[in-house]
């Protein structure tokens, strides 16, 4: 696979927010967040984190990859799972830190390694007046 590199952002604000150029902004670790939701039906999947890596390669196979800050390594989601994440489009916001990936979850559609469908699978609520997570998904049985 042929390496890609990503130019730094400009420093010219309107050819960043307006320009037809990705220059995405990679934070001091060199990552950017990146929002994942369903292209079928626009549910927020989750939040996760790529480096240049980690983008180049997405873009080259439309198979999303990331990088994982807990295991500091790069991750093909659903490489083990089967359930892969197909990108239908990427987009990013007007200052290029954050990327919008729409995809299609294949094998059992489960993008939470929870087994849920989404990452976002509780609700906070007050209950007697404090916060508490209120699950409105069901969890598979690991």
């Amino acid at each position: 696979m042929n390496a890609m590199s990503f130019t730094p952002p400009p420093a010219d604000k309107k050819r960043l927010e307006q320009g037809a150029e990705f220059t995405p902004r990679f934070d001091e670790k060199g990552l950017v967040t990146t929002v994942v939701t369903e292209s079928e039906t626009g549910r927020l999947l989750m939040v996760a984190h790529m480096n240049a890596e980690a983008l180049a390669l997405t873009l080259q196979t439309g198979i999303a990859h990331y990088w994982s800050r807990s295991r500091k390594s790069l991750w093909k989601k659903g490489e083990t799972s089967g359930n892969m994440q197909r990108v239908h489009a990427i987009e990013t916001d007007c200052d290029q830190d954050v990327l919008h990936l729409k995809v299609h979850v294949e094998g059992d559609g489960v993008s939470c390694h929870t087994g849920a469908h989404s990452c976002f699978y509780r609700q906070v609520e007050l209950v007697d007046g404090q916060p508490r997570l209120v699950a409105h998904e069901h969890l598979s049985q690991k």
